[in-house]
């Protein structure tokens, strides 16, 4: 007869090898998912709106100043402004986390944002949260929330 603890090792051991594959993989997801997000805003800064069209699911929404817009509309009046914006002004971006559930994923993020854009002195803190699913093997934007708001002063030195 086995003692209950080992039976109880027996089984935490079987969990643990089924988990590593299982980590891995999300491992991937994760950096596939990442990935996804760094071409969106790399085509950004690089105006290539094919490529913009190819990650956003065909049914995206693009939350951003208390506006929505369906693809179509994001894609004819938006995106010129957006890459326009990304060229203009630099912005260093910080993941803060990545979730995942399924084949739905969801990134948020952060951003300084410092330059000038039409004459207008930037200085912005953003942040971001963007919802994929994966689709055909593929990860595609299907949701996006921008928000920024001005940078407080640092406050002066004592």
């Amino acid at each position: 007869m086995i003692s209950r603890s080992r039976a109880i090792l027996a089984v935490a051991v079987v969990f643990s090898l089924k988990a590593v594959p299982a980590n891995a993989m999300a491992d991937h997801d994760s950096t596939s998912i990442v990935a996804t997000i760094d071409r969106f805003h790399a085509a950004l800064g690089a105006a290539d709106s094919g490529a913009i069209r190819s990650l956003l699911a065909d049914d995206v929404i693009v939350l951003e100043s208390g506006s929505l817009e369906t693809r179509a509309e994001y894609l004819s009046h938006h995106l010129g402004g957006d890459i326009e914006f990304a060229r203009a002004v630099p912005s260093l971006r910080k993941l803060v986390r990545v979730n995942r559930s399924g084949s739905t994923a969801w990134v948020t993020s952060t951003s300084i944002t410092t330059g000038n854009f039409k004459g207008r002195a930037i200085n912005s803190n953003g942040t971001e949260l963007m919802v994929l699913t994966k689709l055909n093997g593929k990860w595609k934007i299907r949701a996006i929330h921008w928000s920024s708001a001005r940078r407080q002063p640092a406050a002066p030195a004592n």
